[in-house]
């Protein structure tokens, strides 16, 4: 049959509309699963707080190992499992957010706050409200992950600053400058790691991460008398992680003035 020729506008007003993809149920249901998956970590968050009212700090820091575990696997999950496309009405990144505050800076708070490592006076009061309301900030900020998957400004680890300070038993005043010094780097824009997501060197800081959570698990097994050994090697992650992240800050800074300078130059 010869087709029968149609102006430009009729037939992109004719042609059929792109057809979305079509998922079984089972993959429909692996997509929620994957959200179930997230949501769990907030009922872990719950029983960290009550760990810590108990003085079961062991617990608390176990719970918190497997916060980080989930917080570290449900991205890639969510990506294979498409949940963007398979359940596109939920906000899986607000899940994410909302399950990452609380078991990443609430928890962990209440958890240096019941241990006794900040002091139970207006002072203690005003160090314990800093990380919550720098987190808010960076949490509600649109551009706290980058386009080139880095986190901007320190990333809200506060379990892991928590983590730290019972393993090194700091003092209180050791303890509150270092909170008073990362809520003040929440508002740096360093690039910090994204370690799931970045491009460079991905293979490495992957292992590593991994290294430094059996490093975690030993160093909890251990306490309250850690090996010097380990939290070393635990601290040297630490090191790769803000240097690398430091070095990345930089590299990207200079290539984005040599584009900029590149773009004037063109203009003139």
């Amino acid at each position: 049959m010869e087709r029968v020729w149609q102006p430009l506008r009729v037939q992109e007003m004719t042609a059929s509309p792109e057809v979305p993809p079509s998922f079984s149920r089972g993959f429909r249901l692996a997509g929620a699963a994957v959200h179930l998956y997230t949501a769990s970590g907030s009922v872990l968050g719950l029983l960290i707080v009550l760990a810590a009212f108990d003085g079961n700090v062991k617990a608390a820091l176990w719970l918190g190992l497997a916060t980080l575990f989930i917080d570290g696997t449900d991205g890639m999950l969510a990506r294979r499992m498409r949940v963007k496309e398979t359940i596109p009405w939920f906000d899986g990144a607000l899940l994410d957010n909302i399950v990452d505050y609380l078991t990443y800076v609430f928890a962990p708070i209440v958890l240096l706050w019941t241990t006794g490592y900040l002091p139970h006076n207006a002072v203690g009061w005003v160090l314990a409200a800093l990380p919550l309301l720098a987190s808010c900030y960076q949490f509600c900020r649109v551009d706290a992950k980058t386009s080139d998957h880095f986190f901007l400004g320190f990333p809200s680890y506060w379990n892991v600053v928590a983590f730290y300070v019972i393993v090194l038993d700091t003092s209180t005043l050791a303890t509150a400058v270092a909170l008073v010094v990362f809520a003040v780097l929440v508002f740096v824009p360093v690039r910090y790691l994204y370690p799931s997501r970045m491009r460079r060197l991905q293979g490495l800081t992957l292992t590593l991460t991994l290294v430094w959570l059996i490093a975690y698990a030993v160093l909890v097994v251990q306490l309250p008398d850690p090996n010097p050994w380990v939290v070393a090697a635990s601290l040297a992650y630490i090191a790769y992680y803000w240097g690398l992240s430091l070095w990345m800050t930089a590299r990207g800074a200079g290539a984005r003035r040599a584009a900029r300078s590149v773009e004037r130059s063109q203009g003139d």
